[in-house]
């Protein structure tokens, strides 16, 4: 546990010397430990403080106690949300250089950040999510007057992309984003919907032709009462496509129908892709299966088992960091190897310190390689 001595130590202290009563490290480390542990909220870090203060003396200093949960709000509030981004992107950076497959890159809106008084929107996140090894890469917050389409390419930039694909919904399928990707050497799967207009009009007439040559691959998974179908077309007889539309890095087009049975009704629904490579069929349903992992096992894990969407942190920059040392925690849970949900992991840190260390040792063994 001594390891963690530094682990903060290259992030500048927003806060005046004269008013530096606990260290910017402990202030940190309590936080983060307060999320491994199912914590929430400031008052939750100060709470956790005093019941865990025995623990945390056998690693952190304390000289001045525990701050209060005024202090973590503070701190959180002022503490630069670049400056940390950089410091999370650099510490993960180590991990993401052997990361394969897909990276998912979507938004989520953090509902209960908005303020009324101050004429402050809800807070918008993009964040990059390697579904292959379950982790968070990144999270980009969306400038009031801006949108996601402008924040995803500062994101990719902070990437090494080499061996990856990544893949967006249809807003952000963009002429700038499949150049940006392919321009830092990885390959795209994009979402095409109406909003590219003649060029989803066209890839769609083209794919729904039943004489257009195109690879097939179906593939069919159970689970939750719901057996579902995908069936995946792709083809690379595109040279037509670039002629009238010239789309950076375009070699191949797909679509994945998707049909689901529950509970006797029956649905179905068609995508189409725009695609880097030429992807065989059962490799493309893989892709586009992998691209919901970032809903499914972060946005809904954020949201029901962190309770993201009902936190009120609101001061400063304390809602766009609070959501960066959530990322980092469940980062750190999935690092650690035993098996058990999400749930079950921050509950067991909560009650076994031992089990909490070994999360922590996780975090320490990435950051000192």
């Amino acid at each position: 546990m001594s390891e963690l001595a530094d682990v903060f130590g290259d992030l500048e202290d927003p806060r005046a010397v004269n008013a530096r009563l606990h260290s910017l490290h402990d202030i940190l480390v309590i936080a983060l430990c307060t999320i491994v542990c199912g914590g929430q909220t400031c008052t939750d870090m100060e709470l956790f403080g005093h019941s865990k203060r025995e623990f945390l003396e056998s690693f952190l200093n304390l000289e001045n106690g525990i701050p209060s949960h005024d202090t973590f709000s503070r701190v959180l509030g002022k503490l630069d949300p670049e400056a940390f981004q950089r410091w999370f992107l650099r510490f993960m950076e180590q991990f993401a250089q052997g990361v394969q497959g897909v990276v998912a890159m979507d938004g989520k809106t953090l509902r209960r950040s908005y303020d009324h008084a101050a004429g402050q929107s809800a807070l918008h996140l993009v964040s990059a999510w390697a579904e292959e090894r379950r982790l968070v890469l990144g999270q980009l917050a969306v400038d009031d007057k801006s949108n996601e389409i402008t924040a995803l390419p500062k994101l990719l930039e902070m990437l090494t992309l080499q061996g990856k694909v990544v893949t967006v919904d249809a807003l952000n399928c963009q002429r700038q984003i499949a150049q940006q990707v392919i321009d830092q050497e990885g390959d795209y799967a994009l979402a095409l919907k109406g909003n590219q207009g003649t060029l989803y009009d066209d890839v769609k007439l083209f794919l729904d032709d039943a004489d257009t040559p195109a690879a097939q691959a179906t593939q069919v998974s159970k689970g939750h009462g719901r057996i579902e179908t995908r069936t995946a077309s792709i083809s690379d007889d595109v040279a037509w496509l670039q002629e009238w539309h010239d789309w950076p890095g375009l070699q191949a087009v797909g679509k994945v129908t998707a049909v689901r049975r529950k509970d006797g009704d029956t649905s179905e629904e068609t995508r189409y892709y725009l695609l880097s490579q030429a992807f065989p069929p059962e490799h493309c349903n893989d892709i586009v299966r992998g691209h919901w992992g970032i809903e499914n096992r972060l946005h809904w894990v954020l949201d029901v088992t962190c309770n993201e969407d009902q936190a009120r942190n609101r001061k400063g920059h304390g809602a766009e960091n609070l959501a960066l040392l959530r990322k980092l925690a469940l980062n750190l849970a999935r690092l650690e190897p035993s098996k058990g949900s999400m749930r079950g992991k921050l509950k067991r840190a909560g009650w076994d310190n031992c089990f909490l260390i070994n999360i922590l040792s996780q975090f320490t063994k990435i950051h000192m390689r």
